[in-house]
């Protein structure tokens, strides 16, 4: 848990506003739940290791025999299905909205890993289309491509994964598989074998399953491939049809961000039900950057059966970390304000409120320097805070009516009639 300086909330700041504007585009609206849930909204919902993972809150301020428990909300998904349920019939399906909030998750901290850290996620629940899903790779190609950075969108299936837990002898096992997978990347083929067969599958099953997580070739060669291997699981040919109609789906949309079927992902969240997706970046080494999926459920935990969605959260502490080691953040970020006015005495500040004002009103930021002191010290602060216009009107200009501005980068000065706001705006960029 972490402390943010001017710089970072800038830099955070240029993230979601990013996240949201795409977001906004594709019709999603804003909605926030608390950050404590019952505990009972929140256990069985992320697997055993996840149920770990809680936070718990010892004492929320009634009497211990009346207080129910609760905890810190783990992510955004399961709140937002308890907000549906709740509000069902105040809201119009299907329902698209956004979330931006943290989470808090009792992790061991390290690079690319906090114990509270922000979500910003999107989901539509009420639709079992496609489209939807389609949608949510649209986002992740738009917002990446404005944020710069190169990424990859790994796309599987969760009703294949238990298709691969019914051919291979193992149906009460999908979970264990699915958790076990989901390690590929970190821990290796053989890890992952290892930790099968701790959770009880055979050498044959575990053989069954090797060839699927090690499949090479286009995405058409492993989905063809794929339907000879899971000929005995209807599901998981439900499966195979659903990864075929987005892919194509997605080929018809004119996405640009490279998907790649990975019939090694699982996502260990045990709510996932169809579509599971994971991005992550191509030039920076670090875990995912954003991850979701279908879930059909989920809802009906709550009392509302039927009701599918599906959503994708954006990580965007990882964002940041990606970011700020590629240094791809825009230069302008440092700075929160366009113009300081050095104060150079009483009666100068006194007609520089006016200007300044009027500034305001345009939507300049600007500064006055609150205390008369010396020159130096003035643009010391300018040069602190990357501010990049800076003002020495003294009694001179202010005798003639005029403003003088010095661009700091370029040293180019240039003096204004103070009721010039055109002039000035210009000169300032804005």
């Amino acid at each position: 848990m972490r402390d943010f300086s001017q710089q970072e909330m800038a830099e955070r700041n240029y993230i979601f506003d990013t996240i949201k504007s795409v977001f906004r585009t594709f019709g999603y609206a804003q909605i926030e739940t608390p950050s404590m849930e019952s505990l009972s909204t929140l256990l069985g919902k992320y697997g055993d290791e996840g149920d770990k993972l809680l936070f718990r809150v010892q004492n929320s301020g009634e009497k211990a025999a009346q207080a129910p428990e609760k905890g810190l909300r783990y992510d955004l998904t399961v709140p937002f299905a308890r907000f549906v349920v709740m509000h069902q019939n105040e809201i119009s399906f299907p329902f698209k909205r956004f979330q931006i909030q943290p989470v808090w998750r009792a992790d061991r901290p390290q690079k690319g890993r906090y114990r509270e850290f922000y979500q910003c996620d999107v989901d539509v629940i009420g639709s079992k289309s496609q489209l939807n899903e389609l949608e949510l790779v649209q986002i992740v190609d738009k917002v990446f491509s404005l944020l710069d950075i190169r990424v990859v969108l790994k796309i599987n299936n969760r009703k294949v994964l238990t298709g691969l837990a019914e051919i291979c002898g193992a149906p009460d096992k999908v979970v264990d598989i699915t958790v076990a997978i989901d390690k590929l990347d970190k821990i290796g083929l053989d890890a992952v074998k290892d930790e099968m067969r701790e959770k009880g599958l055979t050498d044959s099953a575990i053989a069954v399953l090797e060839p699927v997580l090690t499949l090479s070739g286009s995405t058409e060669e492993k989905l063809a491939k794929m339907r000879s291997i899971m000929s005995g699981s209807e599901t998981g040919l439900r499966g195979l049809d659903e990864l075929e109609e987005l892919f194509g789906f997605i080929s018809e949309a004119g996405v640009t961000v490279p998907a790649e079927l990975d019939l090694s992902l699982a996502r260990g969240l045990n709510y996932y039900t169809g579509a599971i997706f994971e991005v992550k970046a191509l030039d920076w080494e670090i875990g995912s950057i954003c991850g979701g999926g279908r879930y059909d459920n989920l809802t009906g935990i709550f009392g509302l059966p039927d009701m599918s969605g599906v959503g994708i959260s954006f990580g965007a502490d990882r964002i940041c970390d990606v970011l700020k080691g590629l240094e791809k953040f825009p230069a302008g970020l440092r700075s929160t304000t366009d113009l300081l006015f050095a104060n150079m005495g009483e009666a100068e500040v006194k007609y520089l409120l006016p200007v300044a004002s009027a500034l305001r009103a345009k939507g300049v930021a600007v500064e006055i320097y609150p205390d008369s002191t010396k020159l130096k010290k003035q643009f010391d602060f300018a040069d602190r805070k990357a501010i990049p216009f800076f003002s020495i009107t003294g009694a001179d200009e202010a005798a003639a009516g005029t403003v003088q501005i010095k661009n700091l980068a370029s040293g180019e000065q240039r003096v204004f009639a103070k009721d010039d706001l055109d002039g000035i705006l210009c000169f300032l960029g804005k």
